[in-house]
């Protein structure tokens, strides 16, 4: 039923409410009983936006795979970490204060779009690290199985990000998590039933790759915030390169004004469940990290990440121009991701090498 027929059916339902109480639609003091109702409405759905609007805090990485351990009664063994910190995040998603609202209709959740887009950000960055368990991290090689719950956890953590029904986005999201979930009760067993998690420098480096290339994109995106007039750098690099259609030599880059926070909110979003996905590697591919000497180098990625999450002090996303009068928190925001992101093209290089 679309929210118009709601809006009729609730008013019709009241009316006939206002019969019943001896009062008459007709009657003068109708104006008021409505008023005070749209009033009281409105009051409540500020307040409820107000607190859905607050972002969840992170969570410890090692105590949150501890926890899943000891509800499947089990020990933490390599990729429980991981599994468990993107279980967690899609918990997150799913059950904090007002549930999922990227897909909401009704007020408040509809009018609510700086979560929305943080919601989106969380949400690409989950479908990264799927993606990555379901093509590397559980596979000893290119020719082997994949893992059964992967296959049909990935597809569902896919699934269009607006879907308010037949299916909506929250079921098969839910349902991700539940075959995610399968996944790591098989990690510990060493039958043939059980799964498997290659901490392998070159594993690492496949994630790493698609992390870099979404952080690049979202500081292309912040920094578009003022404008910029940029060259065309697509076929550079190779003499012989083509692309389907001509594109001109330059040209100007821009956000719309409107679209600014939702890129901010985005990006914030994106960095804080890559902060606790880089913990969790941390601790899995420990051993991987000390050989190349470059637990530090993630370290200070997560560091950089961490940086993006400081609360903002202003009612509003400025736009403000690079050395202008005003702030412009996205080209503040776009500085964090871009050395994020050089610290993790230093990395994957790192892991690289022999």
């Amino acid at each position: 039923m679309s929210p118009v027929n709601n809006i009729k059916k609730f008013f019709n339902q009241l009316k006939d409410t206002l019969l019943l109480n001896g009062v008459s639609t007709g009657d003068s003091n109708l104006g008021p009983w409505i008023g005070g109702l749209v009033g009281a409405y409105v009051v409540i759905a500020t307040g409820l936006g107000f607190y859905w609007s607050n972002i969840p805090d992170a969570f410890d990485v090692r105590a949150n795979a501890a926890n899943y351990a000891l509800k499947n009664n089990q020990e933490v063994v390599t990729g429980t970490t991981t599994t468990a910190a993107l279980l967690e995040v899609i918990d997150t998603l799913l059950d904090k204060p007002g549930g999922y609202i990227h897909n909401d209709i009704t007020p408040p959740g509809v009018f609510l779009d700086n979560m929305a887009n943080w919601e989106y950000g969380v949400l690409i960055q989950s479908r990264d690290l799927a993606r990555a368990l379901r093509e590397v991290l559980s596979r000893s090689q290119s020719q082997s199985k994949e893992d059964v719950d992967l296959t049909l956890a990935e597809p569902r953590i896919n699934f269009q990000s607006d879907s308010w029904a037949l299916p909506a986005s929250e079921s098969e999201y839910a349902d991700s998590r539940r075959y995610l979930d399968a996944y790591l009760k098989r990690l510990p067993l060493r039958s043939q039933d059980g799964s498997q998690f290659y901490a392998r420098a070159d594993n690492l480096r496949f994630w790493l790759s698609m992390v870099e290339k979404r952080l690049g994109s979202l500081s292309q995106r912040l920094s578009a915030s003022v404008g910029q007039r940029r060259l065309n750098t697509d076929l550079a690099g190779d003499t012989a390169a083509s692309s389907s259609t001509s594109e001109p030599r330059e040209r100007e880059i821009r956000t719309p004004f409107f679209e600014v926070d939702d890129v901010f909110y985005e990006s914030r979003g994106a960095a804080w469940a890559l902060i606790q996905f880089l913990k969790a590697a941390e601790i899995d591919f420990a051993d991987v990290l000390d050989k190349k000497n470059a637990r530090v180098s993630l370290q200070q990625i997560i560091r950089e990440l961490e940086a993006t999450q400081a609360t903002v002090w202003s009612p509003m996303i400025l736009n403000g121009s690079g050395f202008g009068l005003f702030a412009n928190h996205s080209l503040v925001m776009a500085s964090y991701v871009s050395r994020a992101n050089a610290a993790l093209i230093d990395l994957r290089e790192l892991l690289s090498q022999g």
